[in-house]
Order: C-alpha cells, then sequence, then structure tokens
C-alpha cells in the first residue's frame, strides 16, 4: 500500500470536517444564485457549495454540520423540495445514511 502524500491528507482532513452531504431544490420567483451562493458561504460553515439554476429553480449542494441551517434560509427564498441530508460518515463506513 503506498503512503499518502501531504496534500492527499489535506483532503481527506477537509473532507471529514463537514458531516453531512446537503442537497435541496429551491423553486421560485427572481431567485439570483449569486446571491443564494454569497449568502451560504459567508454565513454558514462547510465546504464543495454548489449553486445552480435560474430565476425559478435553483439547485444546492453542500457539506455542512448544521444542514438544517441551511434549509432554513432556502425556506425563505421561495419552496424547497426533494431534500436529501445524508450522513457521510456513516457512508464512509458503509452504513445508512
Amino acid at each position: 500500500m503506498s503512503e499518502l502524500t501531504q496534500s492527499e491528507l489535506d483532503e481527506i482532513e477537509e473532507f471529514q470536517k463537514f458531516k453531512f452531504d446537503t442537497q435541496l431544490l429551491i423553486e421560485g420567483e427572481d431567485l439570483d444564485d449569486f446571491e443564494i451562493r454569497d449568502y451560504i458561504s459567508e454565513h454558514f460553515e462547510g465546504n464543495e457549495l454548489l449553486v445552480v439554476g435560474d430565476e425559478e429553480l435553483i439547485k444546492i449542494h453542500f457539506h455542512t454540520n448544521e444542514p438544517w441551517l441551511v434549509l432554513a434560509y432556502c425556506a425563505t427564498k421561495g419552496d424547497i423540495y426533494d431534500v436529501v441530508v445524508e450522513n457521510m460518515f456513516r457512508q464512509a463506513q458503509g452504513l445508512q445514511g
């Protein structure tokens, strides 16, 4: 088995900081993906943030330890649905989400 590089170790450590993979859709009017992305990145600790969509539908993907805060914020922007919150630590151990 080969040894991991420092870069690979740093990446694993960063990944392990955040427990929940949080995904959802926001449906609304006049949605601004840049505004939503900026708000999430400035107000919630996490990584792997992805915010894509248009004025009526936005997809969010975010790794965080407090998904309920992200969900509460997103609910202020429109109707949220297709919400998925998965425990990545359990997944890594081969257990159910």
